[in-house]
């Protein structure tokens, strides 16, 4: 025990004389998690439009208040050609263009139907399938509107019969996609940090030549993996509440159950990142291997893990490669803890997940490791 502890105070000493370390540990995770949180966002709103209006009247005008005034649009420009739109859209400017035609008012008020032209960019198919779901909704809208108005003229004194939903949003009532996406950046930046480091920090004995002189001190093949791995497991927990609190109370993410299940959580997520980084350890011989396989290894986890795709409309074959992904079940807890409230007994699946999987990564890590030291 006495080698062990020795050892790690040795390595501990060695992050600590590192200049290039402290950046990496303590600066990066707050400035990524800073950029993330202020740039990452799956809010649709202020959509550049284009319009051309041919009817230039009371009715086309009170359509297009109805549209910018939503909140979801912008007028980029207007033209009074429908075939100039087309600029606007292959250069960016645009993302929508709409096309009032002309008799837009005659027809409302002849009660005919009457349509608008709507042409829409879809090299980026999510603001565009936003941006048409916005239009219907306001169409919508704005044909009650007309409708109400035109039962009130035909019978007054009459109250037309509406059915009006009453819905409410639970843990999310204002529908941030910043606090659906920050628990995902928190696991995220976590999963970087231990997996890159403890690869590094392995290899890099390798690289040097210092590995043989660690094998033929007294400290046995276990000593040195927990001697490698205990010192990032302190780093990822200052790391966790570095995150924490810039999360809590920078970002003002709501904490609505309890931090100690989080943290205990946490710490089993640890075990299996910093698993993962020692097995790229032992498949990698150079620092810039470790690095590129890393990311190897990390970009499909953060893809799958449902950070930003539902795990539900990936292909069957990726659903079930889900499984043996740490992240994803770390997602459902931070979602779990900090937007739902949920306690142990909801996030029990999950827990199980987390520790089965630190448990046979780390099995096969130190396996892999034992075999490269012999």
């Amino acid at each position: 025990m006495k080698r062990l502890l020795a050892f790690i105070r040795k390595e501990l000493l060695q992050v600590r004389r590192d200049r290039r370390m402290l950046p990496i540990v303590i600066i990066a995770p707050i400035f990524q998690l800073l950029i993330l949180g202020y740039a990452v966002s799956l809010d649709v709103r202020d959509i550049p439009v284009v319009v051309v209006d041919l009817d230039h009247s009371d009715s086309s005008r009170d359509f297009l208040r109805a549209v910018f005034n939503s909140g979801y649009f912008v007028e980029a420009g207007r033209e009074e050609v429908a075939g100039r739109v087309d600029r606007y859209l292959d250069s960016g400017r645009a993302s929508v263009a709409l096309v009032i035609p002309e008799g837009f008012e005659r027809d409302l008020l002849a009660g005919k139907p009457t349509s608008f032209q709507g042409f829409v960019d879809g090299t980026e198919s999510q603001t565009a399938t936003i941006g048409l779901n916005y239009l219907e909704m306001i169409a919508r809208n704005y044909n009650q509107k007309i409708i109400l108005q035109a039962l009130g003229k035909m019978a007054a004194g009459m109250r037309p019969v509406v059915v009006r939903p009453e819905v409410r949003v639970f843990f999310n009532p204002a529908l941030v996609s910043r606090n659906f996406l920050l628990p995902g950046v928190f696991g995220l930046l976590l999963m970087v940090m231990t997996v890159i480091l403890t690869a590094m920090a392995v290899v890099k004995e390798y690289d040097r030549g210092t590995m043989e002189q660690l094998i033929v001190t007294p400290l046995r093949p276990l000593d040195i993996i927990l001697g490698k791995l205990l010192p990032f497991f302190i780093i990822g927990t200052v790391d966790v509440f570095l995150i924490f609190a810039v999360t809590r109370f920078w970002f003002r993410l709501p904490l609505r159950g309890s931090f100690l299940l989080l943290l205990g959580l946490s710490f089993v997520y640890m075990l299996s990142t910093l698993g993962i980084g020692l097995f790229i350890s032992t498949i990698t011989r150079t620092p810039q291997q470790a690095m590129l396989t890393s990311f190897f290894f990390m970009i499909p986890m953060m893809m799958l893990s449902g950070f930003v795709f539902p795990i539900e409309n990936m292909p069957k074959f990726f659903q079930w490669l889900t499984y043996i992904i740490p992240l994803r079940y770390y997602l459902v807890v931070l979602r779990g803890i900090f937007l739902k409230g949920v306690n142990l007994s909801a996030l029990y699946d999950e827990a199980l997940w987390l520790l089965g999987l630190a448990v046979a990564i780390n099995l096969l890590s130190v396996s892999r490791f034992r075999r490269r030291l012999d």
